[in-house]
């Protein structure tokens, strides 16, 4: 779950947020369709909820642990919606960042 401050300060957003005023965020579909956060803000959160999700799915491929294939998918496209989508041109060819 991503939390995000309900008031309008300059403010670094993180996925894990210890803040005690938010606005709790619970899907890339929360992210892309939040009021508080600039595009660049969620953009940042989307791009680091991915890695996340990427290192899971390498975890999960090893046998350590268990990810969701789909919560990937609607991350891409979320940041696909910002105008931040795959670039496989330039993305490395590793399981983390691969397309």
């Amino acid at each position: 779950m991503v939390k995000i401050p309900n008031d309008n300060s300059a403010r670094d957003v993180h996925i894990h947020d210890p803040s005690a005023d938010v606005e709790a965020i619970t899907s890339p579909e929360s992210i892309l369709t939040s009021a508080r956060l600039s595009d660049n803000e969620k953009i940042s959160l989307l791009q680091q909820w991915e890695y996340d999700v990427r290192e899971m799915l390498v975890a999960e491929e090893e046998g350590m642990g268990d990810a969701d294939g789909d919560l990937l998918s609607r991350i891409i496209n979320a940041l696909t919606a910002l105008g931040d989508g795959p670039d496989a041109e330039h993305s490395p060819p590793t399981k983390q960042g691969g397309v």
